[in-house]
């Protein structure tokens, strides 16, 4: 159970003279932060040549900091070595795809497989840990910062090392891994494992198991180096860790946080793209289920940096967007950052104040986010995130996939955020989730955009159908195998004998002309798809014109209690937009999905109980303002009013937290 929400921002005051430091800790605590994150840039104030390590400053800080009632999160500054440790390395850099040394100057340019970067950096976490880890104010620590946001996979010589060793544990011998990749294709075929490429320059493509192998292998070894900094933490301190992570980086985030004790994630979507800042929020509590996820990094007013700058939201957002984390499991809400940079290459980026300590264009909006903590922090720490009925499947090694295979135009991102978009305006409660959670609780089940399934995720998953669930699969899910190549037995692979249908042909469908016919309404259908014919299942939507009219690219067959639905196809534009809404209102229906909010567009609701009550946190995300339809009479906890049953209005932003009798909580 939450103790307090957090109010934070990212704090540096390496960069600032010890003045300035002492009046921003003031004014950090007359604005109600609570917390900040320091840290994770000083490696060279902190150890300005090799093995000159000093960290009292530091101590120093966090003493300041914690006596003004503000928390600490410390981080690991491993994300930016210092000169002296690329200087005159060029092999312990990171390479890029085209070979070329990424040199010193921003940040992520060491590679972190290096053996050398790995000494140093055990050597700088120890000390930081030892020194610094039971101080008291330290509630947490960040390994280093947004992992692969900048970079993906390196292409240097101890990383084709460790490639090597990597295929030979996962093949066993090199014949085998001939086999599964297809390498007669173009004469690939290998000897030995040193002598399998990197996915380097080439004259066309490479081999599409190699790719996605690849990406595999580098998101695997960012996350045992996060292992291997959390093991040194915990021998010196006890508080949690975690890692700010988005779903725009490289990694696979399932595999990053199993080790880890808490979500955290950057999120700069601006107010017009609120879907993509919800879609944060249901994600990463799922990362690590029944804890509280953090916000690290959000921006109090708009990203910018030398290079471009955004627009600042508008007033009222800020405060909309704290109170919708909160309610969605959010334990920290937190800036980047305190005070503008007044040097580097993010200058124009917004801050809580400027760089000559002048309140920022954020800052009123800063207070109103912090009025709006004060004012629901009792309500939300005596409630917890009510269990979802509806959960999409969420899967990083899905992006690699698409990533190696994008058909020219596709992108992991942008796809998984149509489809939350389309779940978002039905109005039923919803998780993102990650490939390997547990699907109890749940009624309806959508894995979109998952080229390879999992034999343990089919497995889980059909016996989640057997007992009541009903799962939607597609489109673009079970059309390759684990290695990235097409099944050969059939076409949804190991699916495929589950589904009552046959698959027939699968092609792009964008330009042929195809319309779907679904749920008494057409739509033209997009995507490489893949369309049926029917034995066992029924067809619940046909194709008319292009090259295979008559044909299903919606199926269902019933298994056990539950159904198993197959969408093979897009439905675009605004007609397939309806349409699919009104599939998953239709599934949602058969599957008993009570957790459904009658709301306006850009309003949603964030149910939360406890053992008395369930708690409607009802948000205005667009501005606009809007509605929702209470079930019941219940209590505005906030002015304690009485509110009835039937709509209730909701202004541009504004918040309304309305408790209902837990006897009268929708189950």
């Amino acid at each position: 159970m939450l103790k307090k929400l957090y109010h934070g921002a990212a704090f540096y005051p390496e960069l600032w003279d010890g003045e300035v430091v002492r009046r921003d800790i003031r004014l950090m605590a007359e604005t109600g932060v609570n917390v900040v994150r320091i840290g994770e840039f000083l490696w060279s104030t902190i150890e300005p040549a090799e093995g000159q390590i000093d960290v009292t400053p530091l101590a120093d800080v966090i003493g300041r900091l914690h006596a003004a009632g503000i928390d600490t999160i410390l981080c690991t500054p491993t994300a930016t070595p210092p000169i002296w440790y690329s200087h005159g390395h060029p092999e312990r850099l990171f390479v890029n795809a085209e070979g070329m040394a990424l040199g010193h100057g921003s940040r992520q340019h060491a590679c972190t497989n290096h053996p050398v970067f790995r000494e140093k950096a055990a050597i700088i976490i120890e000390r930081l840990a030892r020194e610094l880890g039971r101080l008291p104010g330290v509630i947490g620590w960040q390994l280093d910062n947004e992992f692969k946001a900048h970079v993906s996979e390196c292409m240097c010589a101890e990383c084709r090392r460790l490639w090597h060793a990597w295929l030979e544990k996962r093949y066993g011998t090199v014949d085998r891994l001939n086999e599964l990749w297809g390498t007669r294709v173009w004469s690939e075929s290998y000897n030995a494992f040193d002598q399998v490429p990197q996915p380097g320059p080439t004259p066309f493509l490479h081999n599409a198991s190699l790719q996605t192998m690849y990406r595999l292998f580098s998101m695997e070894k960012i996350a045992e180096f996060a292992d291997e900094k959390a093991a040194i933490i915990r021998r010196y301190s006890d508080a949690p860790i975690t890692h700010n992570s988005s779903v725009a980086f490289h990694l696979d985030n399932e595999r990053l946080f199993r080790h880890l004790d808490f979500a955290s994630l950057d999120t700069y979507a601006s107010s017009a793209h609120y879907a993509a800042y919800l879609l944060n929020c249901d994600l990463f509590r799922n990362f690590k289920p029944g804890r509280p996820f953090w916000i690290m990094e959000t921006s109090p007013s708009h990203a910018g940096s030398i290079a471009s700058s955004g627009v600042p939201h508008p007033n009222g957002y800020l405060a909309a967007e704290a109170v919708a984390a909160y309610a969605l499991g959010a334990e920290g809400f937190c800036y980047w950052l305190w005070r503008q940079q007044r040097a580097g290459s993010e200058q124009p980026h917004g801050a809580v104040v400027s760089a000559w300590g002048q309140p920022g264009i954020g800052y009123r909006n800063v207070l109103q986010a912090e009025r709006a903590r004060q004012a629901i922090e009792p309500h939300i720490i005596a409630t917890r995130p009510a269990q979802a009925q509806v959960a999409i499947t969420y899967s990083d090694k899905a992006k690699a996939f698409l990533a190696t295979e994008s058909h020219g135009k596709l992108r992991h991102r942008g796809l998984v955020s149509g489809a939350y978009e389309r779940v978002l305006r039905t109005g039923m409660h919803r998780d993102l989730v990650p490939e390997g959670t547990s699907l109890e609780g749940y009624k309806l089940l959508w894995t979109p955009f998952v080229p390879h399934l999992s034999s343990d995720l089919i497995e889980r998953s059909l016996a989640f159908v057997e007992n009541g669930g009903i799962w939607i699969v597609g489109p673009l899910t079970s059309i390759r195998t684990e290695e990235h190549t097409v099944p050969t037995d059939a076409g949804l692979g190991g699916l495929e004998p589950f589904a009552g249908a046959e698959t027939v042909f699968t092609y792009a469908m964008d330009g042929t002309g195809t319309l779907g016919e679904a749920f008494g309404m057409k739509a033209p259908l997009s995507l490489w798809s893949t369309v049926f014919e029917v034995s066992e299942a029924i067809s619940m939507g046909n194709l008319s014109g292009g090259p295979s009219p008559g044909l299903s690219f919606l199926t269902e067959v019933k298994r056990g209690k539950g159904k198993l639905v197959l969408l093979g196809s897009m439905p675009a534009g605004d007609d397939g937009n309806e349409m699919l809404e009104r599939m998953l209102i239709h599934y949602g229906n058969e599957a008993n999905v009570t957790r459904r909010a009658d709301t306006t567009k850009g309003t949603i609701v964030a149910p939360r109980v406890s053992e008395t009550e369930e708690l409607w946190v009802i948000v205005n995300m667009n501005g606009e303002g809007g509605s929702v339809t209470l079930p019941h009479e219940g209590t505005d906890k906030i002015s304690g009013a009485i509110v009835s049953a039937g709509k209730l209005e909701v202004g541009p932003y504004e918040y309304r937290v309305i408790a209902f009798p837990a006897a009268a909580s929708l189950q």
